[in-house]
């Protein structure tokens, strides 16, 4: 091994920055988690209308293209166990700092478009959930609207004050999200008991579109893909893992495996308890696919008062997660003289970044209103495809630069992803980016990604020429490895 690839592989010493907490339980529960969440209750009506009964098909499709992402970020993250994950890749794998912040602004955009999703999902089932114990709720989207920005507004105050990444909360929010898919999935396989399911639907392709099947499961799966993300966010844990090159490739896959056999019997579920008529009203009415199958498959039982509320906090968890992410990766790059200085301020005390807390919510806030008063479409389709779409190109980065840097000799004992993986993860990924795998019509995922890294770049151009007028030098990233803080 070179002294170049022994300086990359163990670059913290002996002794890593961070405490390591995490077991292979604990990761597997973090993993889960991050997977699980709002994706699955965003996407599945969407996708039905798309597919019909084979809505399980793009789930299948989606793990697939995921897997392969994630054994180049298994390969990439045995060989760099460093927590700055993508960021860190590309730097490591071009050295082009305008290629690192666009990666890295990338992630950063699909923060906050998934919190954004999570904030309307939120505000439809806690609207959802007061209706149904009682309660006079205006119907509507200006109160959708309303509940979702002070929603932000909550993760904001939440963010300043200080959420440090408690594992054991993360269990607890991981056992209420795995709560809520077992009720659906126990209410499907209830209804099949009883014989009231048509399971024959569950393999019959019909599509509200006129696309043929080949065109619909791309675009299905374009879709689902929202639901699969969330297993990137593990390689920021590497150095709070205990023996991470022995437990990440085994963990990582397998709570892969975990998540789409749940996504699976979720969609198998849906399509058993509701009726093929009554998909497209249920999906109309955004959010509300999973409460239907409970409140369908189970009338005499009062989950359907509880089922909103546990949405409503497995949502919640998804949300802040991303907002804490994207702040803390806005923090790193001020520091690092990519984005404007101001952006890097910490709250006195709290030690917090509140600028970029401030600078994420108002882009979120902003996000949210506009795309809910001037998108023809639906908000959270809109809001989960460009999620989809800004994770998509940065996996294709992902997996080129796995390929670049396995040029290089790596640590003996790292994983390995197959030969020709790396290359087919980057084919599948560029291929769900393009226009052929969206709706028709205004292309409005490509409008809301294009004008968040738009905003991204004029930043940093005049970041970069502060920069060069204080004689303090273009933007760079000195240490990407801090990016995350």
């Amino acid at each position: 091994m070179s002294a170049t690839a022994a300086e990359t592989h163990d670059v913290n010493g002996p002794e890593p920055d961070l405490k390591r907490v995490m077991g292979p339980g604990l990761l597997l529960l973090f993993i889960v988690g991050d997977i699980l969440g709002a994706g699955i209750y965003a996407v599945t009506g969407q996708m039905a209308l798309e597919v019909g009964g084979i809505v399980w098909v793009p789930f299948l499709v989606a793990f697939g293209v995921a897997t392969l992402t994630a054994l180049s970020y298994l390969e990439l993250v045995t060989n760099h166990p460093q927590a700055a994950g993508a960021a860190l890749y590309t730097h490591k794998a071009f050295g082009i700092h305008f290629v690192t912040f666009l990666v890295a602004f990338g992630v950063i955009c699909s923060g906050i478009t998934s919190a954004s999703t999570s904030s309307n999902l939120l505000a439809t089932n806690l609207l959802a959930g007061l209706e149904g114990i009682g309660m006079d709720v205006p119907g509507g989207n200006t109160p959708i609207l309303v509940v979702a920005l002070l929603f932000m507004l909550v993760l904001a105050a939440i963010n300043l004050r200080g959420v440090g990444e408690s594992v054991k909360f993360n269990v607890v929010l991981t056992l209420v999200e795995i709560t809520a898919l077992v009720i659906v999935i126990g209410v499907g396989f209830y209804v099949m008991a009883q014989g009231d399911a048509d399971l024959g639907r569950i393999v019959v392709f019909n599509s509200a579109s006129d696309r043929g099947m080949f065109l619909a499961v791309t675009v299905a799966t374009a879709v689902a893909f929202f639901a699969m993300v969330g297993f990137e966010d593990s390689v920021n844990m590497v150095e709070e893992t205990k023996d991470p090159l022995k437990v990440f490739p085994k963990i990582m896959l397998t709570a892969l495996g975990i998540a789409v056999v749940c996504y699976i019997l979720v969609a198998i579920s849906v399509i058993a308890v509701i009726p093929e008529g009554r998909i497209e009203s249920v999906v109309n009415d955004e959010g509300k696919v999973l409460l239907e199958v409970v409140k369908t498959g189970a009338p005499n039982f009062p989950i359907d008062k509880v089922f909103p509320f546990l949405t409503v906090f497995a949502v919640a968890n998804t949300a802040l997660i991303n907002m804490l992410m994207a702040s803390r990766l806005l923090y790193g790059m001020a520091t690092q003289k990519v984005l404007p200085k101001a952006l890097g301020k910490v709250l006195p005390g709290r030690r917090t970044p509140w600028a970029g807390i401030a600078f994420s919510t108002a882009l979120a806030l902003g996000l949210i209103t506009v795309v809910t008063l001037m998108a023809e479409n639906s908000v959270i389709g809109a809001l989960a495809g460009t999620t989809g779409l800004l994770l998509l190109c940065v996996f294709a980065v992902v997996n080129v630069a796995c390929i670049v840097l396995r040029r290089d000799a790596g640590a003996a004992e790292a994983f390995r992803a197959p030969k020709f993986v790396p290359a087919i993860g980057a084919v599948a990924c560029l291929f769900l980016v393009g226009p052929w795998a969206r709706d028709s019509g205004d292309y409005i995922q490509y409008k809301i990604a294009g004008g968040l890294l738009a905003l991204g770049v004029v930043l940093w151009l005049v970041t970069w020429a502060v920069n060069r007028t204080t004689g303090q030098g273009g933007s760079k990233f000195e240490d990407v490895s801090q990016l995350e803080g």
